[in-house]
């Protein structure tokens, strides 16, 4: 199996930054694209960035120029780093990654998602 467990959530106040990292674990053959996640209140959860496993990133538009998105293949772990945060940033963050795992000795046919546990970011004075 494949296990993601986030960190670095938190309290911020408006203009703040944060840095969340995600890392991957487990019986893994590759990961292909990693990304980030945030589902508020009463809302869908959307795609805030995404990175692909050669390094090309692509943001939503309400944070490009304020997060950016990398990732440490050796570690299988990716990160968010935030700054200039607001109010609208509050969410609960998750982390996917597109994973090729091996199950009982032999590499999958095709890769899956999985999730993390979701971590809560806050921005509020």
């Amino acid at each position: 199996q494949v296990q993601l467990v986030e960190s670095g959530g938190g309290l911020v106040q408006p203009g703040g930054s944060l840095r969340l990292s995600c890392a991957a674990s487990g019986s893994i053959f590759r990961i292909n694209a990693m990304g980030w996640y945030r589902q508020a209140p009463g809302k869908q959860r959307e795609l805030v960035a995404v990175i692909t496993s050669g390094g090309s990133t692509n943001y939503v538009e309400s944070v490009k120029g304020r997060f950016t998105i990398s990732r440490d293949n050796a570690k299988n772990t990716v990160y968010l780093q935030m700054n200039s945060l607001k109010p609208e940033d509050t969410a609960v963050y998750y982390c996917n990654a597109v994973v090729l795992a091996v199950i009982a000795g032999t590499v999958e046919s095709d890769p899956y998602d999985y999730w993390g546990q979701g971590t809560q970011v806050t921005v509020s004075s």
